[in-house]
């Protein structure tokens, strides 16, 4: 059996006397499709700033590909393979779909060719796949100000995607959305599934249950109960802490 892909061993997070995070113990796999769940205040949010460097450890450690990175920069770890998207969407506004995933491409370690050839033969090509990919390619003159919540969504992972990360930490992606783009949402994070590791912090349980492969679930900052979502559903303490009992289902 190969090494888990990513390591969280034993991690600690404390702001000014309040532990976030404790005695956090996660493993996820090269191409799987983790979700994590728990209550507001679990510390899952947290959780995704320790991998990505965001926020620093009071003790333990994060593997990545065998080696650790929580002493390195947030850039370092972008730079080691590690994209994030954040809840609030990040994308150039002002400038088309088309510009949008240019400078994301021309934004990748070491393609500085690409800021020579605006928009012709590679370029060009990785372009539309992308935008194929999330949906936009009908939409690539469209300034991303026009876009609808869901398509700025998705443009912003595009623009992930263009960095080509092994590892793609998304927080809360559907918020917002309306029903038909978080089936659509959930259809792309399932063909990202082993292209790419995915791990993705979300509320909406009915999302979960179309994307989860394993689900982890924290509360007060541990790492309560990890499994498939009959699992997770069957676990007492999940649902006393989070679930209820109405389970993972669609909301």
């Amino acid at each position: 059996m190969s090494s888990p892909q990513l390591v969280i061993d034993q991690a600690r997070v404390s702001f000014s006397g309040f532990v976030a995070v404790s005695d956090l113990t996660l493993s996820v796999g090269q191409g799987e499709l983790r979700c994590l769940i728990g209550p507001n205040g679990a510390g899952k949010t947290t959780a995704l700033d320790l991998i990505c460097g965001k926020t620093r450890l009071a003790s333990g450690a994060v593997r990545f590909q065998d080696k650790p990175i929580h002493r390195l920069s947030e850039h370092a770890i972008a730079r080691a393979g590690i994209g994030r998207k954040f809840q609030v969407p990040s994308v150039f506004r002002d400038l088309s779909v088309w510009d949008n995933l240019h400078i994301g491409r021309s934004a990748r370690p070491g393609v500085l060719s690409n800021l020579l050839s605006f928009g012709q033969g590679d370029d060009k090509v990785e372009i539309e796949r992308l935008a194929e990919l999330v949906g936009l390619e009908n939409d690539l003159k469209t300034p991303a100000a026009h876009l609808s919540h869901g398509q700025t969504q998705w443009l912003e992972i595009a623009l992930i995607l263009a960095q080509n990360p092994l590892l793609i930490l998304i927080d809360e992606p559907t918020a917002g959305m309306t029903q038909q783009e978080t089936k659509k949402t959930a259809e792309l994070f399932c063909g990202l599934r082993g292209k790419h590791t995915l791990i993705v912090v979300e509320h909406d349980m009915g999302f979960v249950r179309d994307i989860a492969e394993t689900i982890s679930v924290m509360h007060q900052g541990k790492l309560l109960a990890e499994g498939t979502i009959g699992e997770i559903e069957a676990n007492q303490a999940v649902r006393d802490a989070y679930l209820g009992s109405g389970g993972i289902g669609h909301a």
